[in-house]
């Protein structure tokens, strides 16, 4: 637990340790929701590090990829 203030602008400030501990970076984006009147902060996941470092469930080829996009592009331009 921890306390603060709200900055000009209102601007809050959580303390360093807490956000390290929630593994929090600068630039890292959140989600900000009210629950029974207190201010949730969620992080929200980067799209390219879920990519990145996500269990892999298919797999493909750039060449697959490719016939698939020409595949479409047929049909929505023919």
């Amino acid at each position: 637990m921890a306390e603060g203030k709200v900055a000009k602008k209102f601007v809050l400030y959580p303390p360093k340790r807490m956000l390290e501990q929630l593994g929090m970076k600068e630039g890292n984006r959140v989600k900000y929701e009210i629950q029974s009147g207190k201010l949730v902060v969620e992080s929200l996941p980067d799209p390219l590090d879920l990519a990145l470092h996500s269990k892999k469930w298919t797999k493909t080829t750039a060449r697959k990829i490719e016939q698939e996009s020409e595949r479409e592009q047929s049909e929505l331009y023919a």
